[in-house]
């Protein structure tokens, strides 16, 4: 067996008590920001809240991920797909790839239809910015609704 890439995945405290279903789907099929892993070894060692705006605990969880050997963290779909959108993504992703020295992705399970379908029409995601953002999670309809 091969050493796996072990990853950690942070939510938005909105969806704390998420059992994480989508997020352990996408990872178990390699879809989505997962889609990465394929054909690899990967090995889930962290699981957290980000402890609310703004982001509590993303300065202290990276210490036990990172003595878990976690070597990418995933910043869960969540934070994109929730109302609004987390506006602390990029301050997140900045702050654990300087202070760990480790890969920080934007996304884990694809983007659900139903929030497709929202964000699009509300403007949310509108913008150069957005498009490198969401790219990992984005897929194409069929995925998307079976994500509802």
């Amino acid at each position: 067996m091969s050493n796996p890439t072990k990853i950690g995945i942070v939510i938005c405290d909105r969806y704390r008590r998420c059992a994480g279903g989508k997020c352990l789907r996408a990872l178990n099929n390699r879809e989505g920001a997962f889609s990465r892993y394929e054909g690899q070894d990967v090995q889930l060692v962290g699981y957290t809240t980000c402890a609310g705006c703004p982001g509590g605990n993303v300065e202290y969880l990276g210490d036990e991920m990172v003595k878990n050997g976690v070597q990418v963290i995933h910043l869960a779909t969540g934070l994109l797909v929730g109302y609004p959108p987390c506006p602390h993504i990029e301050t997140f992703k900045k702050f654990l790839e300087g202070r760990y020295g480790i890969e920080v992705v934007v996304g884990t399970h694809p983007i659900p239809q139903n929030y497709f379908t929202t964000h699009t029409s509300l403007g949310s995601w509108d913008g150069e910015k957005w498009l490198t953002v969401l790219a990992p999670t984005m897929a194409d309809e069929a995925v998307r609704k079976a994500y509802d």
